[in-house]
């Protein structure tokens, strides 16, 4: 049986050119992954302005020139970091803040939610610094605008499945309110380690169920 061409050595051991292209790719994929978590580790440290691409290649352990054959500067970093942050986080929130059956109690609605977004932000903290930082580049400020936007939505679709007769504006101004709680929560919540983080996790809880509560409790019976 004959050979195959793609998959025989040359002699001496040289790879066909077909399989270098490939071997060089996955290279640069992995370069480009160590290069972005190392920009994740500076920009928390010492956030986007005051980060350097020397930082981050000293980070990285590679050389300035190294990073420079995979991105121009900083900004491009922070946006391919940014947008595969952001494509991480919609499948989250697409997870988390689907409607509930009427039947499952308010605490778990609520809780299951927030268990799903403080676990993304902590396994990910560069995300809230480059999404809620004021010095953030303006690709990424339109991104976060837009995914905002989305999530809004989706908690609002939330809020309608534990609030089924309230009008759309209420609802609107309840999704507002809640995602208001929710960033002012996180900050708290990444600010702190272990045990206390944990406390903060649950006030943060708290202070959403004795929102929703009251409001949950006057349109009905429904999580009682």
């Amino acid at each position: 049986m004959p050979e195959n061409p793609e998959t025989t050595e040359r002699p001496g051991g040289e790879q066909p050119a077909e399989a270098r292209p490939r071997r060089r790719q996955a290279r640069g994929e992995r370069r480009v992954a160590q290069l972005l978590e190392a920009a994740a580790s500076v920009f928390c440290t010492t956030g986007y302005t005051a980060a350097s691409t020397n930082a981050i290649a000293r980070e990285a352990g590679v050389s300035p020139g190294t990073l420079y054959q995979f991105f121009p500067n900083k900004e491009a970093i922070a946006i391919e970091l940014g947008e595969r942050l952001m494509h991480q986080m919609r499948e989250t929130y697409g997870e988390a803040l689907a409607p509930v059956d009427p039947a499952t109690p308010l605490e778990e609605a609520v809780g299951a939610a927030v268990d799903r977004f403080i676990d993304f932000n902590c396994r990910h903290p560069v995300f809230f610094a480059l999404m809620h930082g004021p010095d953030i580049p303006g690709r990424i400020a339109e991104e976060h605008d837009a995914l905002h936007v989305t999530l809004l939505s989706r908690v609002e679709t939330l809020i309608s499945s534990l609030l089924p007769g309230a009008p759309a504006a209420d609802v609107t101004r309840t999704a507002h309110v809640c995602l208001g709680i929710y960033k002012a929560g996180l900050e708290l919540v990444l600010s702190h380690e272990g045990a206390e983080r944990e406390a903060y996790v649950r006030e943060l809880k708290n202070v959403l169920l004795r929102y929703l509560r009251p409001l949950v409790d006057a349109d009905g019976p429904a999580f009682d």
